[in-house]
């Protein structure tokens, strides 16, 4: 009997541990930061000026991707971390900008509008946002699915379309800033009303704080020597300042420009990963039996870039902070849930040009293409054909036409389209003129031409898209600042670091694209990659 008894216990304790191996190992929750515009020579330019603790940390002990690549155009920030979290391209997942026209409607888009919810909050009215325009699921889908529902996923972000865009359809919110009133928001395709802890959050008004403090540089000025000299012509300054010179103060400005003015400078950064922690406070992430997943976005980074340009000491000052900022955020991780408990990675959705009148400065030929286009287009098909504003929209370095017109008028479509493309054509800084219907008849290089079609949606795209020489970009003709959204490398070449639970040391220089995250990703987690997924798991990054 006593024999017979100790079978009975050990066969309990073997049975047991074969339950707990079986068990599908996961981390306790997924931290997923997108840095909006952040080239990836940023990793570098800055590195012997960043502190181990934050971007020398993630590289020295995690996993780094070097030669990422988006795979689509155009190179916007809807698009960029849809694609994160999709694994797809605008052609699939449609979100082909952050706004584009129906073919079908004639209307014009914002990629999260969605009027069917209002936002919850705040007292403003009107419509709000949901991720309804995403045709795919997102890898954060999948895992709410995977888990049945167990799993929890929040997105947190300055802009609304970086928030929701990442946390899918199935999130149990995204909450995003609203300008107008220093607080953040959501929408009732969530929940009809904001939780406690995010209310207590906003009542605390900590952006207004930070903002009240002012931006000087972290350092001092002479050190900064990655930069041009303070005041220069290619930076844009704020709206009460006389020049884009540091200290820059908001002490005196009205709240409404302190509400406004937190999106533009560091302490967006800071406010957002404040936000994130309260979030993960507030609904216990990671404390649970399934993995929860928070999908932070930091937005701050885009305004600094499209206001100061890539070589500005702003610019260099913002990712010096940024790095702090990483740093204190990995030290709450650590605390919050060991340093093997949380798995991490950190992209971009897009880079960003040099500022084009500093590249010509410089000899290096570059420019900026006239906001004149779609008035000059109009003219020119008017005096011609006799029709009056056909085109309606020339975003997204692609031309839309008012369909609408043509039911209406005995000229042939064809023939007006060919018509637009040859005067395109004609424009010195215009490399390609591609026919988005027929790419047949297009010799284009690669990976130019597998871009194009990445990124075209047949009813939410223009039926021309059109390429602009090396170093040209369309900034409403204004010569401070950057801006992004082209094939070329500096607005391509993005950031891929993972870092944590399951995470080798090391780095590859093989050329993965920005589609290949979220197979990755559920790769890690073992979960079914998004339905529209056409990236492959990048080898590697395992650990075992």
């Amino acid at each position: 009997m006593r024999v017979y008894a100790l079978f009975v216990v050990l066969l309990g304790v073997s049975l047991a541990s074969c339950k707990r191996s079986g068990t599908v190992k996961r981390p306790k929750i997924v931290i997923g930061i997108v840095v909006d515009q952040m080239r990836w020579d940023y990793l570098y330019r800055y590195y012997d000026r960043y502190d181990n603790a934050g971007f020398k940390r993630i590289l020295k002990n995690g996993y780094e991707c070097r030669q990422t690549m988006i795979n689509y155009l155009p190179t916007y920030t809807a698009p960029g971390h849809a694609c994160i979290y999709t694994g797809s391209v605008p052609a699939i997942h449609g979100i082909a900008g952050n706004e584009w026209v129906d073919k079908q409607s004639g209307k014009e888009h914002y990629c999260v509008d969605d009027n069917t919810v209002t936002m919850t909050g705040d007292a403003a009215e009107g419509t709000s946002m949901s991720p309804a325009n995403l045709l795919t699921t997102t890898v954060t889908d999948e895992l709410r699915l995977a888990t049945n529902f167990q799993s929890r996923v929040y997105g947190v972000a300055l802009k609304d379309r970086s928030s929701i865009l990442p946390a899918g359809h199935l999130a149990n919110a995204a909450y995003w800033y609203n300008d107008k009133t220093g607080n953040f928001i959501s929408s009732t395709f969530y929940n009809n009303a904001n939780p406690k802890w995010l209310q207590a959050f906003n009542s605390r008004k900590a952006g207004d704080s930070l903002v009240k403090k002012g931006w000087q540089l972290l350092y001092d000025a002479d050190s900064y020597s990655q930069s041009t000299s303070d005041s220069n012509m290619y930076e844009g300054a704020f709206k009460w300042e006389h020049a884009p010179v540091f200290p820059h103060m908001f002490d005196t400005i009205s709240v409404a420009d302190r509400n406004s003015v937190i999106k533009s400078i560091p302490a967006g950064n800071t406010f957002s990963i404040m936000m994130a922690m309260a979030c993960i406070e507030g609904e216990k992430l990671g404390m649970g039996d399934a993995t929860d997943f928070l999908a932070l976005s930091l937005s701050a980074t885009d305004y600094v870039g499209h206001r100061f340009a890539p070589n500005s000491m702003e610019m260099e000052d913002t990712y010096l902070r940024l790095d702090k900022d990483i740093a204190e955020l990995l030290k709450y991780l650590d605390r919050k849930y060991g340093k093997d408990g949380y798995l991490m990675f950190l992209t971009a959705d897009h880079g960003g040009a040099h500022n084009p009148q500093f590249l010509a400065d410089n000899k290096v030929p570059a420019g900026v293409e006239p906001k004149t286009t779609t008035a000059e287009l109009n003219n020119y098909i008017k005096e011609s054909y006799g029709i009056d504003s056909l085109v309606t929209f020339t975003e997204n370095y692609q031309v839309c036409m008012n369909e609408a017109l043509f039911a209406t008028s005995k000229i042939d479509r064809e023939t007006i389209r060919i018509a637009i493309m040859d005067w395109l054509e004609e424009l010195p800084m215009v490399s390609y003129v591609i026919d988005m219907e027929n790419m047949w008849r297009n010799t284009v290089p690669e990976p130019v031409r597998s871009m194009v079609i990445n990124g075209y949606h047949k009813n939410r795209s223009g039926s021309i898209q059109v390429v602009l020489n090396p170093g040209w970009y369309d900034n409403s003709g204004r010569i401070s600042g950057t801006t992004h959204g082209t094939w070329n490398p500096y607005d391509t070449h993005i950031p891929l670091l993972w870092y944590g639970w399951n995470i080798k040391m090391g780095s590859t220089n093989e050329v993965v694209n920005m589609t290949d995250i979220a197979p990755t990703l559920a790769n890690l987690l073992h979960i079914q990659m998004p339905n529209g997924c056409v990236g492959k798991v990048i080898q590697g990054v395992k650990r075992k």
